[in-house]
């Protein structure tokens, strides 16, 4: 067996240099935001709800807090498994896509739920102000021992 070349070995060593530099960087984002990714991708892969699909889709998706962090969850997730080429597709629509845009297009519990004949701004949940001093600001208290501890 014949010893490489100098410059073969070079060339050899600077690739898998180049190669774990490259790895070490977060990679590029394909679309630059969730919304980009909802309307160039997303709104192909998923057909038009059918008026007795039981699924609702708001063209405000962007307006309901839940659907923004769920379709932001469903971007960020397809940005870093498209790199996947085994899996990749499959772990994003079976752990990703299908349970949130099921939740997301829930007609009686999802965000757009109101939406079925155009967007309706959706209320928060009420909240009644609890007892004084129930709750005590819990930041910078990472290093307790009781996960229960209320303060």
């Amino acid at each position: 067996m014949t010893e490489p070349r100098a410059e073969e070995r070079d060339e050899s060593l600077d690739d898998i240099r180049r190669d774990e530099e490259n790895a070490a960087r977060p990679a590029e984002l394909f679309y630059a935001n969730v919304h980009e990714f909802v309307t160039e991708r997303l709104i192909y892969f998923i057909p038009r709800p059918a008026p007795r699909s039981g699924r609702v889709w708001c063209p405000d998706w962007f307006a309901h807090a839940q659907a923004l962090s769920r379709l932001d969850s469903i971007w960020r997730a397809w940005e870093n498994l498209r790199f996947d080429p085994a899996l990749g597709m499959s772990n994003w629509w079976l752990h990703h896509a299908d349970p949130n845009l099921r939740a997301l297009m829930d007609p009686v519990t999802g965000p757009f739920g109101r939406c079925v004949d155009g967007h309706e701004r959706q209320e928060p949940l009420p909240v009644n102000t609890p007892p004084e001093g129930l709750f005590t600001d819990q930041r910078g208290q990472l290093g307790s021992n009781d996960p229960f501890a209320l303060g």
